[in-house]
């Protein structure tokens, strides 16, 4: 049995699916949510459904209980990570979980991305658990760049604070097939895998890429950490939210959304998705 935490959200369920699609009995899927209503669809195609909340011990020793593996997909809660997670890592000890994989993030252990720190803490809780572990570490998702491009094809504007940085980020579908692939192979735990796209590009790369297919001029502008956030919060997004996203961008003209060594792409046995098919879906989709 296989279970996948955060199921109802958007790697969990690219994570199920890939299960799927390789043939896996959906009845040895465990769909591990804070709101079973919220898969009510996985449900439908014979998926098990358990309730499972971060915050709630009871419910995760429940709906672990018979795991082989786990893939426990670290909590949106930024700021409340570690404790969630703890939570997660001591009920997969109490029933005897037999491997867990976690999404953490790219070089964690050396990341300057203030995103770092928690999943530095539970890659820790992991490793004085005990338990057999194997480590996603996941770069940026391109979807997270793409939810820009409505408001620059407005704006005639692409702006960041990411300067040069070269990102080498991925389609979410590919980061979900390699947990797919991770949890359907033997020999996984003490692995540590650095995850990032084929083929990095700057965001004056990405700008110019999206007025390719726009079929109109669209500049990248270079903007100051501190203006960028300005930016952000003026265009309505949460504090938190665009924090981080200034955050990011400042991380990766430091590098940290950088890595060549195509761990990615090896596991999922074909090329990361090039930038230019997904932004065409973002553009004419």
């Amino acid at each position: 049995m296989i279970v996948i935490t955060g199921a109802s959200g958007q790697l969990g369920r690219l994570v199920i699916q890939t299960l799927l699609d390789r043939g896996i009995d959906p009845a040895s899927i465990v769909a591990a949510v804070r709101n079973p209503a919220r898969v009510a669809d996985l449900a439908a195609r014979g998926v098990l459904v358990r309730e499972a909340d971060y915050d709630r011990p009871a419910t995760l020793l429940a709906a672990f209980r018979g795991a082989r593996k786990l893939l426990l997909i670290s909590s949106s809660e930024i700021g409340r990570r570690v404790a969630q997670h703890r939570n997660a890592i001591e009920a997969a000890r109490e029933v005897g979980v037999g491997l867990i994989a976690y999404t953490s993030l790219l070089h964690a252990d050396r990341s300057p991305l203030g995103l770092a720190g928690e999943h530095r803490a539970t890659e820790q809780l992991l490793r004085e658990s005990g338990l057999p572990a194997v480590i996603l570490r996941n770069g940026w998702y391109t979807e997270n760049y793409l939810a820009s491009v409505p408001a620059a094809l407005q704006h005639g504007v692409f702006i960041g604070c990411a300067a040069d940085g070269r990102i080498a980020s991925a389609a979410r579908a590919d980061y979900a097939e390699a947990a797919a692939a991770v949890l359907l192979q033997d020999g996984q735990a003490g692995k540590v895998y650095e995850l990032a796209g084929d083929d990095a590009y700057t965001l004056a790369d990405f700008a110019a890429e999206l007025g390719r297919q726009a079929g109109r001029a669209i500049p990248y502008v270079n903007l100051s950490e501190a203006d960028f956030l300005d930016a952000l919060l003026g265009a309505g997004l949460p504090q938190p939210l665009a924090e981080l996203l200034a955050d990011s961008d400042t991380g990766a003209a430091q590098g940290a959304l950088f890595d060549d060594g195509r761990a990615l792409s090896t596991l999922i046995g074909r090329p990361t998705t090039p930038l230019a098919v997904l932004m065409d879906g973002a553009v004419n989709g």
